[in-house]
């Protein structure tokens, strides 16, 4: 397949390259709608004793999925209206020709009601995700990496803010949903250099004894979320951060994306082991007591829109912030934009909008990339690899400066 990528950035006459969608065959896109979600399906099948009433809601979705059109909520479901009005021109449609975003966000609401996690009865509240968080949480993989916690205890604070920067950064790479539940498909192996690194703008905004306010949008649970949490102690341990807020989804969402559950349960792990790790974890827990460690949540999070639409009041929440640190691939999506962007376009200007300094901390797990210089872009192409999805790739982009602009994005643009 020939390279479809925009190249001039114009679309309909609004300067914006197009919206990616499912449409093209053989693009990442395409796979995940047509492979990915209906592997997903099954797995959660499998991974509980679901009755009949759960077996006949999952082969509709299947089947819609693959051989149907968009279907809207159920008469009884609270949130109808919302989706409804979320993007009435999709519904009817196949679910190919929907915006990626949209269709990725939507899928898994139509998975958790098809289980029954938001309906009255015994699989309420149950997160069909469970099963593969926890065999994750308690494998080999994290217990190795809290032992390796140990060895930093002898670096300098910058050395030791290097390495656990980059912890948190490669944990993007332990992801449930681009993976498979079962581990089956784990990323080739990561390509140390990145392919845009900002990282000294990211300490410059957090200078030891600043007492700045952080916010953390959270992507995945266990291997990604631990190394979180020891990137926030040491932000609070060694005075770059007075006050960490820590965003979280509000329900399940893509598979491993952490709730307020999972936090709790990663930092039982995080206590629960020796030596540093151990330690980390009872300060991680202290400032939680204290308030200068705060979860939250927001709806918006598990919203299908790009956060340019994020309403008022996360908007000023975030705008308290020093500086707000987005996690993962879907973040980085959401963020720039999920369109078709020519990978030179500048980080800065088509993140303007956002309400203060914002950075991207992600390994690259879709088509979307902006900010890279032209020669790092050619040394890519020239690789010969699937380096846009592959997740071997990973980047650090800040933006430090707030200008007031920004791209302008019509509305439902996903």
């Amino acid at each position: 397949m020939g390279d479809t990528r925009a190249t001039s950035g114009t679309a309909g006459g609004l300067g914006l390259p197009p919206v990616i969608t499912c449409r093209e065959p053989g693009s990442f896109a395409r796979g995940v709608m047509a492979e990915r979600h209906p592997a997903l399906i099954e797995q959660v099948r499998g991974a509980f004793p679901y009755g009949p009433r759960q077996h006949r809601a999952l082969d509709e979705l299947l089947h819609e999925i693959v051989h149907g059109v968009v279907e809207p909520l159920g008469p009884g479901s609270p949130d109808r209206e919302l989706w409804l009005a979320r993007g009435p021109e999709y519904f009817g449609q196949p679910w190919f020709d929907a915006p990626f975003l949209w269709a990725e966000s939507y899928f898994y609401r139509r998975l958790l009601g098809a289980v029954g996690y938001l309906d009255e009865g015994p699989w309420q509240g149950v997160d069909p995700f469970a099963p593969f968080k926890r065999a994750e949480l308690s494998g080999d993989l994290v217990e190795q990496e809290l032992r390796s916690l140990d060895d930093l205890a002898g670096l300098s604070a910058a050395e030791r803010a290097t390495a656990l920067l980059q912890g948190s950064l490669w944990g993007n790479r332990a992801d449930l949903g681009f993976r498979g539940p079962t581990g089956e498909s784990a990323p080739d192996e990561a390509v140390p250099g990145l392919v845009a690194d900002d990282s000294a703008a990211l300490w410059a905004l957090l200078p030891p004894g600043a007492g700045a306010t952080v916010a953390v949008i959270a992507d995945n649970t266990g291997r990604e979320l631990i190394p979180d949490l020891v990137l926030v102690d040491h932000l609070l341990d060694h005075g770059r951060a007075g006050r960490v807020l820590l965003y979280v989804k509000p329900r399940p969402y893509y598979v491993s994306d952490a709730m307020t559950a999972d936090v709790v349960d990663c930092l039982r792990r995080l206590c629960g082991a020796p030596g540093e790790a151990g330690a980390i974890g009872r300060r991680v827990r202290e400032a939680m007591g204290s308030g200068r460690l705060e979860v939250r949540t927001h709806a918006f999070f598990c919203a299908p829109f790009p956060y340019e639409r994020m309403p008022g009041d996360l908007r000023e929440e975030l705008g308290t912030a020093t500086l707000t640190v987005l996690k993962g691939d879907l973040n980085y999506r959401r963020l720039v934009g999920d369109r078709l962007w020519p990978a030179t376009t500048s980080f800065a200007d088509v993140t303007a909008y956002f309400p203060g300094a914002v950075a991207a901390l992600r390994t690259l797990k879709s088509d979307v990339v902006v900010g890279l210089d032209p020669g790092t872009l050619e040394g890519l192409e020239r690789s010969g690899r699937a380096w846009r999805t592959s997740g071997t790739h990973a980047l650090i982009q800040v933006r430090a400066r707030h200008d007031g602009t920004a791209v302008s994005v019509p509305p439902r643009a996903g």
